[in-house]
């Protein structure tokens, strides 16, 4: 079983191999809730970095539309899916990437459940990016769009039974009861690993993961 850093390690060089479109490369790592897309993307650009291409790591989660807007569209029971972020958003940021000079971006404070509007930026000094998020690599409108902008793309896939006992303790480590832990990960989460596995855009590498990664 490989860990997060042995997988970060085999990806780089494949990575660092990639031609580019523009002057920062820009690497998507995709892959449903809790299948380790966070602790991946920071081993990858720690890794590049010390390769000497400095690389920035942008998660998607901050293009989380706000609670009031969910409750407004009686989305908040679903957040988390795909209709519950702002894809044209991602695909905006997506294609300024490449070339932009400096590039503003949400973040997402997971335990505020807010997203922060500007607070985080790509410099000019950015030679790598590497984006993070579910629905990178999905085969609907908007979303698949982002598919042709990807320099490399890379697909977590760990076995549903795993996702769903790390999506469990995910929402317990919240704070949540056994019985509503157990229901937002069944009657939500769940409901998005399935659709992002029904419609799976293909990816440059994909890393069938298991229990080989810890994050989030």
């Amino acid at each position: 079983m490989m860990s997060a850093n042995e997988i970060a390690e085999a990806l780089a060089k494949d990575i660092l191999a990639a031609p580019r479109s523009g002057k920062r490369k820009l690497i998507a790592l995709a892959g449903p809730p809790a299948s380790g897309k966070t602790t991946l993307s920071w081993g990858l650009a720690d890794l590049l970095s010390q390769a000497g291409h400095r690389t920035a790591v942008v998660p998607m989660d901050g293009f989380h539309l706000d609670n009031r807007i969910l409750a407004d569209l009686d989305l908040l029971h679903r957040k988390g899916a795909p209709e519950t972020f702002d894809a044209a958003g991602v695909l905006r940021l997506a294609q300024a990437l490449p070339n932009a000079d400096r590039v503003f971006y949400p973040t997402f404070d997971r335990d505020e459940d807010f997203s922060r509007a500007g607070a985080g930026m790509v410099d000019d000094a950015c030679d790598c990016v590497v984006i993070e998020g579910n629905y990178l690599l999905y085969d609907a409108p908007i979303w698949k769009d982002l598919h042709p902008l990807w320099d490399v793309s890379i697909r977590l896939d760990v076995p549903h039974d795993i996702l769903r006992e790390r999506l469990f303790q995910r929402w317990i480590d919240f704070g949540l009861s056994p019985q509503d832990a157990e229901r937002r990960a069944v009657n939500n989460d769940m409901v998005n690993v399935e659709a992002i596995a029904n419609r799976a855009l293909p990816a440059t590498i994909t890393i069938c993961a298991e229990a080989s990664t810890n994050a989030p």
